[in-house]
């Protein structure tokens, strides 16, 4: 059978998960201080602060992206954006390189502890909050061995239990045993906390959920937290309303913030989630802490999302710095926290990319143009790269190169993807200094027009094997020739697997057109045959690759099959169409 298909789900955190194993390496060990700082929320109901050693301290953070091995090379330049605050999601033995480096780089942690399920929707484990003993005694054995280890390093600021499971719960549970998880889980992370605070009474303890809908759990079931922390992006500016309205009695970090993400932005003429341009990124991040620092006595700063340099689908959309390119973001946070920018060399703006001709209907294989109008504030001269991404197809995160002619003027000719479905086009401007501008549009790639008559066309369709269900299936054999793109014939996992048509009557043809599915053939062959039995082969193929084959072939017959003898999967055989032509 071919791969089962899952909808696309709209991500709270696009990186959360992917990072916890980041500290995989070690930096040598630096020379902590004897002892560390003493954190502690203060003041009264409205009116708190947070202070370090007595003093004042409004969080001015970014999450962490970057290899503990790499600390020591981008700590200094987090510095220099005024950022005094770093999250990372997970503390175990690797450790300990990142908290040295950051308290001899003059920069505090915010500690996570990671637990199951994390990172909101689609992500982490199913654990059962209520039942599940061994789980809870093994973190509440593990969180405080690391609390002990590291409490007198004097990079830390604070401990965060937890991200994202009171949102991630939904994945595991409904109804009225998804209320008692999030009630089981919160309970706990209380005492987890108590835990914490009876080996290190000088940092808080925090709890990071997204957006505010765990509040009430934590507010009735929480009451060692010292502070709240929430994931919010576009909606940040409503953390004010949602707090007072809520009646709650503690201060609260915003530990993820930033533009709006995925799940926010309306789709585009393609179904897919627009990505904010470059400048509304940039504009987020400002918004965003305005209103932090608006919601004043009782948001006592942010950990804002990300500084990361990975450089993928979700890496473009959030990161400061992908592939270690700054970006307009970059400096938007830069200002946001009080640093100079007055003499920095910044990045180039893209202020339109489009795709000439039909965007909305591009032909596999063809010529495409994309058209982009980008200028340079400091008149650096311009580089070009031009990327595809295949998210909304195969959930790939992956950017792939492609080349291109530059035609002038900002015209840029590339090829399109060989596989039909909604793909993401990415322009990278760059200027030789160090800072990148970075637009997307997706493109709808259809199969190419073929000249002729398509005389498989609602035809009967028999095959070796089909999928009965799981996914969007079942998938049988007339799914290949219902003329209907989104239908499709997917066959057992297994070698070989064969789908044919029944022409009606002996007939000539001249042309096949196969449209694969993400589980393609790697070799087959193509067979006509007069009597379903015996068969003569019009065409092989030996390096098949999916996406659309198109093959001018001469064959006679009442039957024409493919025959495949080899996936280029680990799945099955499948097939959206599956064209003759007379």
């Amino acid at each position: 059978m071919s791969r089962p298909r899952t909808p696309v789900r709209r991500f709270t955190a696009p990186l959360t998960a992917g990072l916890l194993a980041a500290g995989a390496l070690a930096l040598p060990a630096q020379q902590a201080h004897a002892a560390g700082s003493v954190v502690k929320v203060t003041g009264t109901q409205g009116n708190w602060q947070l202070t370090v050693d007595g003093s004042p301290y409004r969080i001015k953070g970014l999450t962490w992206g970057p290899a503990v091995a790499d600390a020591d090379r981008y700590l200094p330049d987090l510095k220099s954006m005024g950022v005094n605050t770093i999250r990372t999601w997970g503390t175990d033995a690797t450790s300990k390189p990142l908290f040295d480096s950051a308290a001899a780089h003059g920069i505090k942690v915010i500690a996570g502890f990671w637990l199951q399920p994390g990172g909101g929707p689609g992500s982490g484990g199913c654990v059962n909050y209520v039942t599940d003993t061994a789980y809870k005694n093994q973190m509440l054995d593990e969180f405080p061995k690391w609390v002990q280890e590291y409490k007198n390093n004097p990079g830390i600021l604070m401990w965060n239990v937890g991200n994202e499971s009171v949102l991630g719960l939904q994945n595991c549970y409904s109804g009225a045993e998804l209320e008692r998880q999030r009630d089981a889980y919160t309970t706990f992370v209380n005492d987890v906390a108590k835990k914490i605070h009876g080996i290190d009474p000088d940092h808080p303890v925090t709890s990071t959920d997204a957006w505010v809908g765990a509040w009430p759990y934590y507010k009735k079931n929480a009451p060692d937290l010292d502070l709240y922390a929430v994931n919010s992006y576009n909606a940040v500016c409503d953390i004010k309303s949602a707090w007072e309205q809520g009646g709650y009695t503690k201060p609260y970090i915003v530990t993820e913030t930033g533009p709006a993400g995925e799940w926010e932005v309306p789709d585009d003429a393609n179904g897919v989630p627009q990505e904010p341009t470059d400048q509304a990124k940039a504009a987020g991040y400002t918004r965003a802490w305005n209103c932090v620092t608006g919601h004043q006595g009782v948001a006592l700063g942010a950990t804002m999302f990300h500084y990361g340099t990975e450089y993928d689908f979700g890496g473009i959309w959030f990161n400061l710095l992908p592939a270690g390119q700054k970006r307009l973001s970059y400096y938007a946070v830069k200002r946001a926290y009080g640093a100079d920018t007055a003499h920095d060399n910044t990045p180039p703006v893209i202020t339109g990319l489009s795709v000439e001709g039909d965007a909305g209907k591009v032909q596999a294989g063809r010529d495409l143009t994309l058209s982009v109008r980008a200028t340079d504030p400091d008149g650096d001269p311009l580089a070009y790269e031009v990327l595809d991404n295949s998210m909304y197809i195969d959930q790939s995160r992956q950017l792939v190169p492609l080349p291109f002619t530059d035609l002038g003027s900002g015209r840029l000719r590339i090829t399109a993807p060989d596989r039909p479905g909604v793909w993401k086009m990415y322009v990278k401007a760059t200027d030789g200094k160090g800072n990148v501008g970075v637009e997307t549009r997706s493109v709808r790639v259809v199969p190419p027009t073929v000249d002729g008559t398509d005389i498989a066309l609602g035809r009967a369709a028999t095959a070796s094997s089909y999928q009965t269900g799981g996914g969007d299936c079942p998938c049988p054999a007339a799914g290949a020739v219902d003329g209907k793109p989104a239908t499709r014939w997917a066959s057992d996992w297994s070698d070989p697997q064969w789908l044919q048509v029944d022409l009606g009557s002996r007939t000539t043809f001249k042309h096949v057109q196969l449209v694969w599915e993400t589980s393609y053939a790697k070799a087959y062959t193509i067979q006509t045959s007069d009597d379903g039995q015996n068969w003569r082969t019009v065409r092989q193929v030996t390096d098949g690759n999916g996406g659309v084959d198109d093959f001018d072939v001469a064959g006679t017959g009442r039957y024409v099959r493919v025959n495949g003898t080899a996936r280029g999967t680990g799945w099955g055989y499948s097939l959206y169409a599956f064209g003759v032509y007379s």
